[in-house]
């Protein structure tokens, strides 16, 4: 009757240590600002990724929610994460100035939150809250002190902003601005919002140059707008080349672009870096591990001499 009872036991001590392993696996809740967004796709396929280098029984996974660019949709998703019992959250907020909420209710529930590529505009970060991001005034710095010196410190420039409601324009707009006051004789001749998007940036810049406005440059806050307002001047008949045209982000489609000489310059954003930063941040804070609160990626310029290295 003994050989049973030891087989018994040995079975359940190994469902129980298959359940343990099971259960060591963190549950990691992930809202998108947007799933349309190429850059942030490129953050999401990296998250994606990453997991897939922890070892067995020691993971993260994810579940991943499109929050539409609505805010009141992101913070619907969140709360959702909470009820379900999530280990961590990770966000990429909609709008940086409407983060408070967010915090709150994470903070409140005992999880740890983790902001990815945008920064929330609030100084200092709760205790269990972390941001993974990239300094965007230094963006803005690199594209613009580029172009200034490709035009030899003399021109008119446009400026594509994204997403007003998002401090990653207003940052990169500040980088570009703080390079300017270098160069009195390079003037901004336009200024307005395609709020990301490479339709609307080429809608705009066809407006202007149908206005009759000249400008030597298209200083765009990302890569989108940017090849958008390339689209645009290729249209019009305005020979490759004769108007600069700098991005920022480094994607797909940006590289490309600088390759065939539709764009001049653009500044890498290393999406992979944000995505592994951010899931290593959450897999941390979820273990109680200490972390720097604000970790940020580096930027990098993205020129026709240096483009194929980004490729």
């Amino acid at each position: 009757m003994k050989t049973p009872i030891r087989f018994t036991a040995l079975a359940l001590s190994m469902l129980l240590a298959s359940g343990a392993a099971m259960a060591a696996d963190l549950k990691v809740g992930v809202s998108m600002s947007s799933f349309d967004d190429n850059y942030l796709t490129g953050v999401r396929e990296g998250m994606v990724e990453h997991v897939k280098t922890f070892p067995k029984g020691d993971g993260v996974q994810l579940q991943f929610e499109d929050a539409r660019t609505d805010v009141v949709k992101q913070l619907s998703q969140v709360e959702n994460f909470i009820g379900q019992g999530v280990d961590a959250i990770i966000v990429n907020p909609v709008d940086t100035a409407s983060t408070a909420r967010i915090s709150k209710a994470a903070i409140e529930a005992g999880i740890p939150l983790v902001y990815v590529n945008r920064r929330p505009d609030q100084k200092d970060l709760p205790k269990g809250v972390a941001a993974v991001t990239s300094d965007d005034e230094e963006a803005g710095r690199l594209q613009m002190q580029y172009i200034a010196d490709k035009l030899g410190g003399k021109g008119s420039i446009v400026i594509l902003l994204g997403d007003l409601a998002n401090n990653s324009t207003t940052n990169r707009t500040k980088g570009i601005k703080e390079v300017l006051k270098k160069y009195p004789d390079i003037k901004i001749v336009q200024e307005q919002t395609g709020i990301w998007l490479r339709d609307k940036g080429m809608t705009l810049v066809n407006d202007w140059l149908t206005q009759g406005r000249e400008f030597n440059a298209v200083l765009s806050n990302n890569d989108e707008m940017a090849i958008g307002a390339a689209m645009a001047l290729k249209s019009a008949g305005t020979k490759p080349g004769s108007v600069l045209i700098a991005g920022v982000d480094g994607t797909t489609d940006g590289l490309n672009a600088i390759s065939k000489g539709d764009m001049t310059v653009s500044v890498f954003q290393d999406a992979k870096g944000q995505a592994v930063g951010s899931v290593d941040a959450a897999r941390q804070l979820a273990k109680k591990e200490t972390i720097e609160q604000n970790i940020v990626i580096p930027f990098k310029l993205i020129t026709p001499e240096n483009v194929k290295d980004f490729k």
